[in-house]
């Protein structure tokens, strides 16, 4: 049965393996999207803390929500539309935005907020401008200013959930949040996203609470179960350590093609855990404006040599590449042969773009 409409023991015991992996999460609200793991979680810190201000950085996507939709990455920026047409200026009137990395920027944006500041919005790290760890310090600094200010901080793990290690980047980073979205991994490749927190934070959701949050969908048996399979699989020893090696192989090897095509100097890696891109600009890539001076071009012409030589990567700059534990030594080194050819390729457009060519 693909829809129920009501709890399910499945969905209680995923919730649990879900806690048992993020120290922060006490309770677990399951959506049937990313987009409304966000959205609800949103609302919830507004609701819980009876502010309306939310800190939201610039590239970082949140889904398709309204008042996250503005200078949002992934497919909004590479279609040219990150912020969309259809969203009324009063949806994201209290949406505060600052540069990803810039602990200073999000200080001042807390406070010109001032009492009003209900969240700090962040992917731990960026995964829709393509991907940028966080510097040193940055989401430590961004733990301190939500204390300070009595705000909430919300990490959006509906990418790095499960994906960097077992508690997500809150384990990889140290830092706690108070309200985290998940997606994709916990389903097993059918539709979900949840969210979660302490108790104390989680107990204002309806019906215990008066912050309404439904879906009929939400919680659904098929994704519970093979939620509740994939969880108890990368539970297993090694299974990090595994992809850590398989990931660290393909990007050494992505950078010894790319040198070996001329372009050591022209592209930059930014890899955390199984989560890489390749970006067409010297770098170093830190925040939006660094991430969108990577040459489009370039890159698009790297993506279609891999995908006639039978390699699919996600077809834009500003996506991520994500290893997986079906990854094996052939597929590595096939991907890496590949990648030779595209960077030549690649190369020889750059080259004939230059001033004076």
């Amino acid at each position: 049965m693909d829809s129920f409409g009501a709890p399910t023991q499945g969905e209680a015991q995923l919730a649990e393996q879900i806690a048992e992996a993020y120290p922060s999460i006490e309770k677990v609200r399951f959506t049937s999207s990313g987009t409304e793991a966000v959205m609800s979680a949103v609302r919830l810190a507004r609701g819980a803390t009876g502010r309306k201000k939310v800190i939201k950085c610039i590239g970082c996507y949140h889904g398709h929500s309204d008042a996250m939709l503005v200078s949002a990455g992934s497919g909004a920026t590479t279609l040219g539309v990150p912020s969309s047409p259809g969203v009324p200026p009063g949806a994201v009137a209290d949406t505060v935005l600052v540069p990803y990395n810039d602990l200073a920027a999000a200080q001042a944006a807390a406070g010109e907020a001032g009492a009003q500041l209900a969240a700090v919005l962040v992917e731990p790290v960026a995964g829709n401008m393509g991907v940028v760890p966080p510097a040193d310090g940055y989401l430590a600094g961004l733990r301190k200013l939500c204390d300070r200010r009595g705000a909430l901080l919300i990490f959006d793990e509906v990418i790095t959930g499960f994906r960097l290690a077992r508690g997500g980047a809150q384990e990889m980073y140290g830092v706690r949040a108070d309200l985290t979205t998940l997606g994709k991994i916990i389903g097993g490749g059918l539709p979900v996203g949840a969210f979660g927190g302490p108790a104390a934070i989680m107990k204002y959701l309806a019906p215990e609470g008066p912050v309404y949050q439904a879906g009929t969908l939400s919680g659904n048996p098929a994704a519970m179960a093979a939620g509740l399979a994939t969880l108890k699989a990368i539970a297993k020893a090694g299974f990090y350590q595994r992809l850590e090696r398989t990931s660290a192989a393909l990007e050494a090897g992505l950078r010894q093609a790319a040198e070996s095509a001329g372009l050591a100097a022209k592209v930059c890696f930014n890899r955390v855990g199984s989560m890489m891109t390749c970006f067409f600009t010297p770098g170093p890539v830190r925040d939006y404006a660094s991430a969108t001076a990577s040459d489009t071009a370039a890159f698009a012409t790297y993506f279609h040599v891999l995908l006639r030589r039978g390699i699919y990567i996600a077809p834009s700059q500003y996506e991520a590449m994500f290893v997986s534990a079906a990854h094996g030594r052939e597929d590595i080194a096939r991907t890496i042969e590949a990648a030779g050819e595209a960077f030549s390729t690649a190369a020889g457009l750059m080259r004939k773009a230059e001033p004076g060519r």
